[in-house]
Order: C-alpha cells, then sequence, then structure tokens
C-alpha cells in the first residue's frame, strides 16, 4: 500500500504566504480555497497553506498555541534541488534566513532556513549516490 502525503502549512497571512513559497521554492499556485487556503505544486507532493490566526490552538483539546516566531519542530520540510547555490539564492531573495552555513556530506550538500513565519526548512542536493551512500541496508523488495 502507497499512502498519499500532504504537506500543510500553517501561516497567519496567506498572500505573503503564497508570495514567499512561489518565490522561494519556484512553486506554482493549484487551488485556492477561499480565504482560508491555497493549494501549491511543483513538489512531489501537495502542500498546503493554511491561514491560521497567532495564537490560536490547533485543535480541541489540543494544548499549545499557534507561534510564529522562529520554533523548532522535529518534523520539518526538505526540497531537493539540482542546484543548491541557486536554490539559496532564491530562497534569500524571497526572504528566508540561512541558519548556520551549507554544510557537505557524504550523501550531498544542506542549507537550513527559516521562512518569515518561523517554520524551519531545508534545501538539499544530493551529490554522487544520495542516501544509497550511508545506506545501512537495502529494501529486500524496492518499489517499482
Amino acid at each position: 500500500m502507497t499512502l498519499g502525503l500532504l504537506a500543510n502549512i500553517d501561516v497567519p497571512d496567506l498572500a505573503r504566504a503564497e508570495a514567499f513559497y512561489t518565490r522561494a521554492l519556484d512553486l506554482r499556485v493549484g487551488r485556492r480555497f477561499g480565504d482560508g487556503g491555497v493549494e501549491l505544486l511543483g513538489a512531489t507532493s501537495a502542500i498546503y497553506l493554511l491561514c491560521k490566526r497567532a495564537a490560536s490552538t490547533p485543535g480541541d483539546g489540543v494544548p499549545g498555541r499557534r507561534d510564529y516566531q522562529r520554533h523548532w519542530t522535529p518534523v520539518h520540510l526538505d526540497f531537493v534541488v539540482d542546484d543548491l547555490p541557486a536554490a539559496m539564492a532564491r530562497a534569500a531573495a524571497a526572504g528566508a534566513r540561512l541558519e548556520g552555513r551549507m554544510r557537505t556530506a557524504e550523501w550531498g550538500r544542506i542549507a537550513t532556513y527559516a521562512d518569515p513565519f518561523g517554520h524551519g526548512f531545508c534545501l538539499i542536493e544530493f551529490l554522487g549516490r544520495g542516501y544509497d551512500a550511508i545506506a545501512t541496508c537495502a529494501l529486500l523488495d524496492p518499489p517499482a
């Protein structure tokens, strides 16, 4: 079984978020959902920007409130690019904040960013064999 994957990004300003993500990552608008959301296409999975007020609760009985200051979460998006320096320049021009410096590993290069809404994301350029260069086991039945 293969599951579908949708990535949702809560933002307090939908127009500003649309402008950022289309400029920074060269994504394009798919569908609009009134004033509450916009679908972005151009990645391997659709990304949905969802307009949510700062300090609003994520759901009934869910602790915490939305915070659009820089925050860290172990769940984040990595965008795979063909040309990391060009992608870094595009992200910076759109308003992304580079956190640290570009790093090179056996599998490729990575640059870590924060978007204007405090969400972290990475730009990754695979080199050579990519993650296969560090894989410690292989799938017994790889996908077709």
